[in-house]
């Protein structure tokens, strides 16, 4: 009986590391690729002013509309490729926990009879003001301890 459960949990725990590492992997020399290119750096003169709101580098622009556009584990992958810091990845994380998968999530919240469009709202509006909360109000003070 343990054996057997021990022998599922190994089973299981290969299939979800190697599912997660499709995502991941790809993500992650595709951001690395960037760095050695100019277009990181254009993306984050662009999105610098608007991400300063939230006391993130420009370049998080791209965590977020990975996170938002493909899926939680798209965002993490951009995450490690990056030179963050322990308080950019925590708000970063904190930000995608309310938005992330936005269309496929709305998809299936339209399936169950629910206002797509306003469910989209909630979410973004929520990950805004908690960017805006734990980023501005709470950014000085955790950086301090981070």
């Amino acid at each position: 009986m343990l054996f057997q459960s021990m022998k599922q949990g190994a089973r299981n725990g290969i299939e979800t590391t190697l599912m997660l590492g499709k995502i991941i992997v790809p993500i992650y020399f595709f951001v690395t690729f960037l760095r050695y290119t100019p277009v990181i750096n254009f993306i984050a003169r662009i999105f610098e002013p608007l991400m300063n709101f939230f006391n993130l580098p420009g370049e998080a622009a791209l965590i977020l509309v990975m996170g938002n556009l493909l899926g939680l584990y798209s965002g993490v992958g951009a995450m490690e490729a990056l030179s963050l810091g322990t308080f950019e990845i925590t708000l970063l994380a904190i930000m995608l926990n309310f938005s992330h998968s936005l269309f496929v999530e709305t998809a299936v919240s339209t399936k169950l009879k629910v206002s797509g469009g306003k469910i989209m709202a909630l979410r973004v509006s929520l990950m805004l003001a908690s960017g805006l909360v734990f980023g501005t109000l709470a950014g000085g003070v955790l950086t301090q301890w981070m």
